[in-house]
């Protein structure tokens, strides 16, 4: 186990997918020093698994924690002074967000109503976009996905939940999808857009995939919500075609919050 002490200086450090879980035979980093002695001020941790670390006397003002794993499995956890806040956390994002606790319906009329209610909301969002100043579409905050480009991570989501994984289409993807880095692996990249596309083009693409979903939605019976599917990362495990929906509609709320924190962003300094 790797051990950082009091003379340790890890202020502005970036830890990118690193595994600092607490469970063998994982690495893992333990803070052992009281406040005052490690810093990791600044830092930031990026896909990193930190599942089971355990913090003792730290200093978290300020801290901004965006997990959107925390409440997969059913099982998990976020334990502050001893109390479970994952499901206060989940519950507020329910109220913030009118819908989105729809995001795990089961039967066919409550997912076609979940699919309403998120399109009802993306489109009080795009409103919002389009009226901000030009370029705001474009603009990252802090290094992350910009407007335009969490759109088409959407695209790139319903392709491969949809039309991969439950319709098997032989080549999915359409050239403006937005692939995270960190699921590129085994997919070919060749037939996505290098370039910075058209605003206009891009939600043109996106208004056809959500109507997609919106049609699939229209017609699946309860039967075909329990038929398996290869999972479109990894052929190895099976999905059912609800699981595979639900992915979705996960994608798009989680995105939808990041791309509202983001315009909240964007406004704000344009009323500094």
């Amino acid at each position: 186990m790797a051990t950082f002490g009091r003379t340790d200086d890890l202020r502005g450090a970036e830890f990118l997918d690193a595994d600092l879980s607490l469970d063998p035979p994982m690495a893992a980093y333990r803070a052992t020093a009281p406040i005052g002695g490690s810093r990791l001020s600044g830092s930031r941790f990026v896909g990193a698994d930190l599942s089971g670390v355990v913090m003792r006397g730290v200093e978290v003002q300020g801290a901004d924690i965006d997990a959107p794993w925390l409440l997969e499995g059913g099982s998990s956890s976020l334990v502050v002074n001893g109390v479970d806040v994952a499901p206060f956390v989940d519950a507020e994002l329910n109220r913030r967000f009118p819908g989105r606790a729809d995001r795990r319906a089961s039967d066919p009329d409550r997912l076609q109503a979940a699919w309403a209610a998120l399109e009802r909301t993306w489109a009080a969002t795009l409103e919002r976009a389009a009226a901000m100043p030009a370029g705001t579409v474009e603009e990252s905050v802090a290094g992350e996905w910009s407007f335009a480009q969490t759109v088409r991570h959407l695209v790139l989501a319903t392709d491969m939940w949809l039309r991969k994984a439950i319709l098997q289409v032989e080549q999915p993807f359409h050239p403006l999808g937005q692939m995270d880095d960190g699921s590129a692996e085994g997919f070919d990249m060749s037939v996505f857009t290098t370039g910075t596309p058209p605003y206009a083009e891009v939600l043109e693409v996106r208004a056809g995939r959500v109507a997609m979903v919106r049609e699939f939605l229209a017609t699946v019976t309860p039967e075909q919500l329990a038929e398996s599917r290869p999972n479109p990362h990894d052929t190895a495990y099976q999905e059912t075609v609800l699981s595979c929906l639900h992915t979705i509609l996960e994608e798009e709320w989680e995105h939808h919050r990041y791309a509202v924190r983001d315009l909240d962003a964007i406004a704000a300094k344009l009323d500094a």
